[in-house]
């Protein structure tokens, strides 16, 4: 594969909710990209934005999707991306979060979820944010039953400020409670001259989302990586960063504490 086919789905893919990258199920890793397309369905159109608007990180994580499908290739292991924008509805969120459908990003109305009712959440909960939770609990279920239990590597991005306040982090890594992946990583990611974030620029303890619900929840070791956008927003960046951050991930992948099952006290209080 070559680096130029490093692209996201077009527009209209997000009619399939689940990008599946097949990979070896004892790889021991599995990534995933709960942001990592702009696309919405033709049904949708662009929930009334200005086109140019979904090219924004309103609607997607820029530069995401490629550093996710470059490990991917690069470990041999799975990864499941979301295909359709979080504007539609947030693969990231639980299901009693009220962000889980937008209605206001960034200071910007989002016209066609402004109005939005129970009904439409709903339907849009069932044909898109529950099928790509599903890829994602089939393909951990797979590994388990072919090998040891995986470790999660969950892949973002985040805007280089925030309302006016730059944001210095380079890395942020986002985790719970369970320091098995976060603090070799952290170290790792420092001591290679990554300016990072521990829990920054968000905190890794969200109710319902992706790796709440499906790692901690099953005792697997997992994070979230936040890369700075300016950092990847291009694909010859974004590549050149995954191939640095997998140099630094094989050591600690190689950790035999993050391949068993262990349950900790998750800061959300919903797990032990």
């Amino acid at each position: 594969m070559e680096d130029a086919e490093l692209i996201s789905p077009p527009a209209g893919a997000a009619d399939d909710p689940a990008e599946r990258i097949d990979g070896s199920l004892a790889a021991g890793v599995l990534f995933l990209c709960d942001h990592a397309a702009n696309a919405l369905p033709k049904a949708y159109g662009t929930l009334g934005l200005a086109g140019e608007q979904l090219d924004r990180h309103i609607a997607y994580d820029i530069g995401a999707a490629w550093i996710t499908r470059r490990l991917a290739r690069g470990f041999g292991a799975p990864a499941i991306l979301a295909r359709f924008s979080r504007l539609l509805i947030d693969p990231n969120r639980g299901v009693d979060d009220p962000t889980l459908v937008m209605r206001l990003s960034d200071g910007d109305i989002i016209p066609g979820n402004a109005r939005i009712g129970a009904e439409e959440i709903e339907f849009r909960r069932a044909h898109y944010w529950k099928p790509y939770r599903a890829a994602i609990a089939a393909t951990i279920e797979a590994m388990l039953n072919k090998g040891p239990p995986p470790a999660v590597v969950s892949i973002h991005t985040f805007t280089p400020s925030w309302k006016a306040r730059p944001r210095p982090w380079e890395v942020g890594i986002l985790w719970d409670s369970d320091p098995r992946f976060a603090k070799p990583l952290i170290a790792a990611l420092a001591k290679d001259g990554f300016l990072v974030g521990d829990n920054e620029p968000y905190d890794g303890a969200l109710t319902g989302d992706t790796l709440e619900e499906e790692v901690t929840r099953r005792g697997l070791a997992g994070l979230l990586i936040e890369t700075r956008q300016d950092l990847v927003a291009t694909n010859a960046h974004a590549v050149a960063f995954a191939d640095r951050l997998a140099r630094l991930l094989r050591p600690v992948l190689a950790r035999p504490e993050l391949h068993c099952k262990a349950f900790f006290p998750s800061r959300t209080g919903r797990h032990v």
